[in-house]
């Protein structure tokens, strides 16, 4: 415990390093979190999740292992995992195309057994003594050696889920149940009674075999001879997945439904979900007296509950953050939208995050803007507009003819929303909307939008447009700049007029539009994906660029990175004196406005190192590390991980003055964000390296 401690103290302050260049950096906020929860084993206080990537939370997937109850979580692997299954210090983890992993180190390391495993998507595993039985999309695989080979005992039958009582093994497919009463050697359908043969979820309580379907939970007395549909009390009867805790049998449902609870063999069922958040239930664990939920949307992650369902408690330190691609400030709350993880608040400068959907029907939100005490919300299904700071959403899509909803802007009464097919314009809050495309060209998107006095500026596929009259009439506004550039971004200052692009950097307009000139001295990374303005800043978000500032209008940038993990920077927001960022996969950030302006052109320090890196590439899978030295000096260059873990030591000896290059062969090294710690003398260089495959 202590050496756990000391590792996490080590981490926090890895991160809080700075070089003497500038004190100040961007901390990483409590969130968003999230994490699509298909797979829960739990031994002892070792708990493994097992997470989906790029799903309903937004985040990337992979396999988090608490060696405290949950109380904090660690990433031990990344992938798609949808099962797992724990017997000692043996742990198998079944994922959708990469097979069957084993750890027998409780998760430190991973090795791929799956020799003999003819189909890798794996959807269900059981340990049954010896036996390991692997469930996947095209029948059942066993192995009697630890994973060391498989071999088929079932097929043509997709397998969601397993469960052994006593000799007996059942297997929930999508043809029904089926049942082995000799280790797997034959089956035999057992399915008398179902009305749905569909199985989802499968649990045993002594000689009660429960099957949960799209349409309830069924209730077997006789190993299967015979089923009763059991639903009493089930308002939502999608049932995603069962546990049973003594008397007490939990059934976690999709589409928000949460947990039910029944207490007398599912003669009557009751919702337990005070405290539990993303409603759809995809796995759960039960230890003793403790019950574990995993939920997968909005607000998804990992939920304890020590009195059989009455509350739960959000567990989900340490677990991976959102994609945020929308934030929007007023006073002092802060809205991340995030893709399909719905919208988030925070009171706190990013202390902690609630989710606030109540009424959202639809989680991946594209864009924020709020006009007085108004928030509208566009996601890829429609608008929504929040009167009391996200509390509750309400749908406003009369009128609006395209649904995805990729932009929007306020001027004054006036909300402009960019759409696949065009502009829309309300003038009464969304009670209902017009379509505003006289000009546009025909069946164009558009994919930005700002307003600058009663200028109306659109990005489409055809280039950038002008409006000056609320939309009635368009006109292209491209001189100086490609009709085929892709604008992502705009942002106003006074009467200039920004641009960001993909692949071209930043324009600048000083004339309503009527010309554009590229302002891009400095900036090192040409697709700039968000922008915002505070006062005469300019910042401009980045993808894998992060974050950079322009105090002149432009003319020159400079990169303000420090500390910031997370370089995907795809939006941008000012509240107060802060500045936030939404980043890919790390959530929001945070830093004070005024610690950067300390950067722009700093004096030269004596003795300091110049350090650069560059991430691997398509064409050079090694990252490469540059520094020169004033003078000779001994030099340590190291690598960790985010938990602050040694993972490579590149060098550790005296160097003359001079120009070096050291590479870091990345080729096997799992996608994630790394540091490298430089310590020349008394001076320490920290940067972060971004590794994406």
């Amino acid at each position: 415990m202590k050496k756990s401690l000391e590792s996490f103290i080590f981490a926090i302050g890895l991160l809080t390093l700075f070089t003497h260049m500038a004190s100040a950096q961007w901390v990483q906020t409590n969130g968003p979190w999230g994490a699509d929860v298909c797979a829960l084993a739990v031994s002892g206080s070792t708990i493994f999740a097992g997470t989906g990537g790029y799903g309903l939370a937004g985040t990337t997937g992979g396999i988090l292992l608490s060696t405290n109850s949950g109380t904090s979580w660690t990433r031990v692997s990344s992938g798609n995992f949808t099962s797992l299954a724990v017997s000692d210090s043996n742990v198998f983890a079944g994922t959708d195309a990469g097979g069957v992993f084993l750890s027998t180190n409780s998760g430190t390391s991973w090795t791929a057994v799956n020799s003999g495993l003819t189909n890798t998507n794996v959807k269900s595993l059981l340990i049954d003594g010896t036996n390991i039985f692997a469930g996947t999309s095209s029948g059942i695989f066993l192995s009697t050696n630890n994973g060391t080979s498989w071999t088929a005992v079932m097929t043509n039958t997709e397998v969601y889920s397993l469960a052994v009582n006593g000799s007996n093994i059942f297997a929930g497919t999508d043809g029904g149940v089926f049942l082995s009463t000799n280790n797997g050697t034959s089956w035999t359908a057992v399915n008398s009674g179902l009305a749905n043969t569909d199985i989802r979820a499968l649990a045993v309580n002594g000689s009660n075999i429960f099957a949960g379907t799209s349409s309830g939970v069924l209730l077997s007395t006789n190993n299967g001879t015979s089923w009763t549909a059991v639903n009493s009390g089930l308002t939502n009867t999608d049932i995603s997945s069962l546990a049973v805790n003594g008397s007490n049998i939990f059934a976690g449902t999709d589409y928000g439904g949460g947990v039910f609870l029944s207490t007398n063999n599912g003669t009557s069922w009751t919702a337990v979900n005070s405290g539990l958040t993303g409603g759809d239930v995809g796995a759960l664990a039960v230890n003793g007296n403790s019950v574990f939920a995993g939920t997968n949307g909005s607000g998804g992650g990992i939920f304890l509950s020590t009195n059989n369902g009455t509350s739960w408690t959000a567990i989900n330190s340490g677990l991976p953050r959102s994609f945020v691609g929308a934030l929007a400030a007023s006073d002092n709350n802060i809205f991340a939208g995030t893709w399909t993880g719905g919208i988030f608040l925070s009171t706190n400068n990013g202390a902690s995050w609630t989710p606030v959907n109540t009424g959202l029907k639809y989680y991946d939100v594209n864009s924020l803007a709020i006009s007085s005490s108004n928030i509208f919300a566009g996601t890829s299904y429609g608008l929504f507009l929040s009167t009391n700071s996200g509390t509750n959403w309400t749908a406003i899509d009369s009128g609006l003819t395209n649904t995805a909803v990729r932009a929007l802007a306020v001027s004054g009464s006036n909300i402009f929303a960019g759409t696949d097919s065009g502009v829309f314009l309300t003038t009464n809050n969304g009670t209902n909307w017009t379509a505003v495309n006289s000009g546009l060209p025909a069946n164009t998107g558009a994919g930005s939008l700002a307003v600058s006095g009663s200028y109306v500026f659109a990005s489409t596929s055809s280039g950038v447009f002008l409006s000056t009259n609320n939309g009635a009439s368009w006109t292209a506004a491209n001189a100086g700049i490609s009709a085929n550039t892709i604008v992502n971004s705009f942002a106003v200052s006074g009467g200039n007029i920004f641009a960001g692009t993909y692949g071209g950097g930043v324009f600048l307009s000083t004339n309503n539009g009527t010309t554009w000139t590229k302002v891009n001295s400095g900036l090192t990374n040409d697709t700039v994906v968000s922008l915002v303005v505070s006062g005469n800043n300019i910042f401009a978000g980045t993808l894998k660029g992060g974050v950079f500032l322009s105090t002149n209008n432009g003319t020159s940038w400079t990169a303000v990175n420090s500390g910031l993990a997370s370089n995907f920077v795809l939006s941008l927001a000012v509240s107060g004196s802060n500045i936030f960022a939404g980043t890919f996969t790390g959530g929001v950030w945070r830093r004070p406005i005024s610690e950067m302006l300390g950067v722009i052109n700093p004096k030269p320090q004596r003795g300091m190192a110049d350090f650069t890196i560059r991430s691997p590439s398509h064409n050079n899978p090694n990252t490469t590390i540059d520094f020169s030295l004033p003078h000779s000096d001994h030099v340590t260059v190291k690598i960790y991980d985010l938990s602050g873990h040694e993972i490579a030591a590149l060098v550790n000896k005296n160097l003359e003055s001079g120009t070096h290059r050291i590479l870091w062969a990345t080729r096997n090294i799992a996608t994630s964000c790394y540091v490298v710690r430089m310590q020349t003398g008394s001076n320490s260089y920290v940067r972060s390296i971004p590794i994406f495959r």
